[in-house]
C-alpha cells in the first residue's frame, strides 16, 4: 500500500486523485491532505479518508473547519505554508501529490524531496519558477518527479526506455482554448465568462484562464525543458482541437511516438501514482472509432495573437529568476481578470511588462530560494501597484 499526501486536495486535481483512491482503497492510504480555504469540502474529504494530518492554507479557516467535523474527529489541524510544509514530509509518506496551483507549491514541494518522497507533480509553476534547485535536490534525494500534466505524462511515457540522447524534439499539444482561430482585435472584447468557456477540459478557474491565453502552454514549454533535460527551443507547441494525442516526441532517427486518450485527467494522475506498475483502466476506453476520434489535425500555434507564448520562450531562454517575474505578474493579473477588474489582453500586457522591467533591472541568473520568492513578492507588488 502506498501512503500518499495530497497537496491541494479540494482542487480540481486533487478531487480526481480522491477518485482514483477510491477505486482502489487497497492501494492507497491518504495520510495527510491540504486546501487553501475551501474547509466545507475538506471537512467531508477528512470524514471519508481518514487523513491523520491536514493543513488550511488560510488560518483563519482552522477554528470553521473544526465546527465542521464530528466531535470524535482526531485529525491533527494545521495551517499556513507551515503546514503545507508538514504534511509534505511527514515520516509515513511515500508519495505528495502536488496539486496546489500556483507558485505557492514551491515551498512545499521542496520539503517533499528533502524527505526523500517521490512527488507527482501537477503544480508546473513549481518547475517555472524553481526548477534549477528542484530537479538537483530531486536528483541527489534519488526522488522521482512524477509528471501529471497530461501533456508531460505524455512525454515521460513516450521516453520510457529510450537511449539517453536519443530525443530530437517534443512535441506539446495544446488544444487551442476557447480562443483558437481569434484575431488580436477579437481579443479585446472576449469577456470572462467566454475565457472561463475551454473546448475540452473542465479545471479550475485560474489554469481555464491560462488555457485561454495559452499561458499555459507557455509554462508548460519551461515546465518540460525542466522534466525532460532539453533547451526550450527543443520545445515545439502544436495546436491539436480534439486532445486526443496528448503530446508526442520526435527522436534522432525521425521516429515520432504519441500517447492518445479522450480527455480524463484521471488517467495521468493514475499513471503517476501506480508508477512504476500499471492499474486496470477506470476512465472511458479510447476507441479509434468514435466521432471524436475519427478527425484528428494538427495546426501551428499564432503566435502572433497569443503573444504569451513567446514570452514564455524568451523567458525559458534567459532563465533565472525571469520565468519568476512572468509567472508572478501573470497570477497576480490573472486573479485581476477572474475578479472582474481586468480585460483579457491586460493579462499579457502586464506580463511584459512586468518581464521588460526585470531584465532592466537586473535578471538573477542562479538564484537561490530567498531570492526566488524575493522575485516574486516584487513582481507582485509591481502589478499591485499599476492596476491601483
Amino acid at each position: 500500500m502506498k501512503r500518499i499526501s495530497i497537496l491541494g486536495s479540494t482542487g480540481s486535481i486533487g478531487t480526481q486523485t480522491l477518485e482514483v483512491v477510491r477505486h482502489f482503497p487497497q492501494d492507497f492510504e491518504v495520510v495527510a491532505l491540504t486546501c487553501g480555504s475551501n474547509v466545507d469540502l475538506l471537512a467531508k474529504q477528512i470524514v471519508e479518508f481518514s487523513p491523520k494530518v491536514v493543513s488550511v492554507g488560510d488560518p483563519k479557516k482552522k477554528d470553521m473547519l473544526k465546527m465542521l467535523l464530528p466531535r470524535d474527529c482526531k485529525v491533527k489541524i494545521l495551517t499556513g505554508d507551515e503546514g503545507n510544509q508538514h504534511c509534505a514530509s511527514l515520516p509515513q509518506v511515500d508519495m505528495v501529490v502536488a496539486a496546489m496551483v500556483g507558485m505557492r507549491g514551491l515551498s512545499s514541494v521542496l520539503a517533499a524531496i528533502r524527505e526523500g518522497k517521490d512527488v507527482a507533480l501537477a503544480n508546473k509553476e513549481t518547475l517555472v519558477t524553481g526548477g534549477s534547485i528542484v530537479m538537483p535536490l530531486a536528483k541527489k534525494k534519488k526522488v522521482s518527479i512524477l509528471p501529471v500534466d497530461s501533456e508531460h505524462s505524455a512525454i515521460w511515457q513516450c521516453l520510457q526506455g529510450q537511449p539517453q540522447g536519443s530525443l530530437r524534439r517534443i512535441l506539446l499539444t495544446a488544444s487551442g482554448g476557447p480562443f483558437r482561430g481569434f484575431t488580436r482585435e477579437q481579443l479585446e472584447h472576449v469577456t470572462l465568462e467566454e475565457a472561463l468557456a475551454h473546448p475540452t477540459w473542465n479545471m479550475g478557474g485560474k489554469i481555464t484562464i491560462d488555457s485561454a491565453s495559452m499561458m499555459n502552454k507557455g509554462l508548460e514549454i519551461i515546465e518540460a525543458s525542466w522534466l525532460f533535460g532539453v533547451p526550450v527551443n527543443q520545445v515545439e507547441v502544436v495546436v491539436h482541437p480534439q486532445s486526443i494525442v496528448h503530446s508526442m516526441i520526435e527522436l534522432a532517427d525521425g521516429s515520432v511516438l504519441g500517447q492518445m486518450g479522450f480527455p480524463n485527467m484521471m488517467m495521468p494522475i493514475q499513471v503517476a501514482m501506480f508508477h512504476p506498475e500499471r492499474s486496470l483502466c477506470i476512465c472511458r476506453p479510447f476507441s479509434p472509432f468514435s466521432e471524436q476520434a475519427s478527425t484528428l489535425t494538427f495546426e501551428p500555434c499564432d503566435r502572433k495573437v497569443f503573444r504569451l507564448v513567446d514570452m514564455a520562450y524568451h523567458a525559458g531562454r534567459v532563465g533565472g529568476t525571469l520565468p519568476v517575474a512572468m509567472n508572478a505578474a501573470n497570477e497576480a493579473i490573472v486573479a485581476e481578470f477572474l475578479a472582474g477588474k481586468a480585460s483579457f489582453l491586460d493579462i499579457e500586457r502586464t506580463v511584459e511588462l512586468i518581464m521588460e522591467k526585470h531584465e532592466a533591472e537586473g535578471v538573477v541568473s542562479d538564484p537561490t530560494l530567498s531570492e526566488i520568492m524575493a522575485v516574486d513578492q516584487w513582481a507582485r507588488c509591481i502589478v499591485s501597484e499599476i492596476r491601483k
